[in-house]
């Protein structure tokens, strides 16, 4: 399943991020912002089990996150989304996943990988801000399946159809959320109209 977030504030603050004039701690503080509300939408059917409390008032049922949560940004860029989701979901783990794309083929290479030993029972959310030729996520949810996750969400930023249909191919198990879906990718692999490399200018690094 692909999710599309049509949500206004989202719509405003991507927009500053793809200008080219935005700084790097604009850029950052609106990705921020995003991730905290791509989190509340990618958890919205997350396993909870009931927890007797007690109110000011008197005893009730309340509601506890039921299952581990374990983030796994796709490095470098990646990074950028685990503030956002880590301030809404304070218990989460977070595992880490190396890809870099090669220039000219595109495709990815691996040069590190750790993660917590509860993936097999956990709800794992994948962060990488562009899903471009899909490659890198594809790669990375190859490994963490072979950590033993069974549950996998991939959350970006921006997207293209061409990205959706490789991890859709790959993975048809893996749910995709998106904050936006950009129209395609130009002849060096970039998203168009995009916001440019997102480690770039999220790290203020040319």
């Amino acid at each position: 399943m692909i999710t599309v977030l049509d949500h206004s504030l989202i719509k405003h603050k991507i927009s500053i991020m793809r200008d080219k004039s935005t700084s790097t701690y604009i850029f950052k503080q609106n990705l921020d912002e995003i991730a905290k509300l791509m989190a509340y939408e990618v958890t919205r059917n997350v396993v909870i089990r009931e927890k007797p409390i007690e109110t000011p008032i008197c005893p009730t049922v309340g509601y506890e996150i039921g299952q581990p949560i374990v983030l796994v940004p796709i490095l470098r860029a990646g990074i950028g989304l685990v503030d956002g989701f880590r301030d809404i979901i304070p218990t989460a783990k977070i595992g880490h996943i190396g890809m870099y794309r090669n220039e000219e083929t595109l495709e990815p290479i691996e040069y590190y990988a750790r993660f917590p030993k509860c993936m097999p029972e956990s709800l794992v959310i994948v962060t990488d801000p562009m899903l471009a030729t899909g490659g890198s996520a594809s790669a990375a949810i190859t490994q963490i399946k072979q950590r033993g996750a069974k549950k996998i969400i991939l959350v970006c930023l921006v997207g293209v159809p061409e990205g959706v249909a490789r991890i859709q191919k790959d993975h048809p198990d893996v749910d995709i959320t998106l904050a936006a879906m950009d129209d395609h990718l130009n002849e060096k692999g970039y998203i168009v109209p995009g916001l440019g490399d997102a480690g770039d200018r999220l790290f203020g690094t040319d």
